[in-house]
């Protein structure tokens, strides 16, 4: 636990100092209120700035500094202040797709199927036995559909997805410049399975820490590696996985994830190991909007490799090299 965590023989003062919100991977977490017990529909109209700093407060208990020192507070400071062009398209799940494959042609991505606004035309696109339907410009949202569209349901499922709000609500600026739309792909693994999303940390064009998520969709499990698979234990929300051996492109797989980052300070690099075949998942600029509680060591640990550009760079709004 956090070390500012309230002793249990103090009673809380209304309203309680820790609420339940829903973490970046669908988790539950616990979270520390803060900014003044500012509401929520107050916040959500503030500018950028104000409105991470009091986001930042809350989810852990200070407030964000000028210059951030671990990996929690500097996509912090990404969000609010890096807007160059390249990152700008890291919001956009189809741009994302399309600059995957202008880096790597021969990289296996997953096949479009359809896209639109309205779900009822997804009854008239030929579709595989499994798909996956996703917002194009959000995040946490996935069906997994099987068949032929059940048009009123997927309707159901997918009721508020067009106006996902995390700009507005969360400040996440690369959401704010992707096209709304949903759309399906193709399913990747076997017999319905999802395979395990192995995420790159990378820095600088460096693979430095892989995060291995299992059970997204039910009994969600997490163990993170050194680049040559050496288990590291940490203090988490989620809970740990089983130690296992290493995919079977896990060479191939980190030569992937360090071409696709070599553009970028930092980028979180998702993807699958199907069959020994590296599949593309997505990049992720904010890796857990830098409001999900880390492991305080490793959070040291992992910021000290993130070189953040200079103000001065960001403000000319100059383009990412590559």
């Amino acid at each position: 636990m956090p070390s500012d965590v309230l002793l249990s023989g103090r009673p809380p003062s209304p309203p309680a100092p820790y609420e339940d919100r829903r973490g970046a991977a669908g988790q539950t977490v616990r979270v520390r209120r803060g900014g003044g017990w500012l509401p929520d529909d107050v916040l959500h109209r503030l500018p950028d700035g104000p409105k991470r700093a009091v986001l930042y407060r809350r989810a852990h208990g200070r407030w964000p500094t000028r210059t951030p020192q671990t990996f929690t507070a500097q996509p912090n400071w990404r969000i609010v202040h890096d807007r160059r062009p390249l990152l700008g398209r890291l919001g956009d799940k189809l741009a994302m797709k399309t600059y995957a494959a202008d880096v790597l042609p021969s990289l296996s991505i997953p096949q479009v199927l359809w896209s639109g606004t309205d779900v009822a035309a997804l009854a008239d696109a030929e579709l595989p036995g499994r798909w996956v339907l996703k917002p194009n410009h959000g995040t946490m949202r996935v069906h997994v559909g099987a068949g032929r569209p059940d048009v009123p349901r997927l309707e159901r499922i997918t009721a508020g997805w067009l106006d996902e709000p995390l700009y507005r609500t969360r400040g996440e600026w690369v959401y704010s410049q992707a096209r709304r739309l949903l759309f399906a792909e193709e399913f990747i693994g076997e017999d319905g399975v999802v395979p395990a999303d192995h995420k790159f940390l990378v820095f600088g064009g460096r693979a430095r820490l892989v995060q291995v998520d299992t059970g997204r969709f039910g009994e969600h499990r997490r163990r993170l590696y050194t680049p040559e698979w050496s288990p590291i234990d940490v203090d988490e929300d989620v809970a740990p996985g089983q130690v296992t051996p290493p995919p079977a492109s896990l060479d191939e797989m980190t030569k992937v994830a360090e071409a696709l980052g070599a553009a970028f300070d930092f980028i979180r690099v998702d993807l699958y190991d199907v069959d020994g075949e590296v599949w593309f998942g997505e990049l992720t600029p904010y890796p857990g909007g830098g409001l999900d509680r880390f492991d305080p060591a490793l959070d040291r640990a992992l910021g000290a490799l993130w070189q953040l550009p200079s103000r001065s760079a960001v403000h000319l709004r100059q383009q990412l090299p590559g």
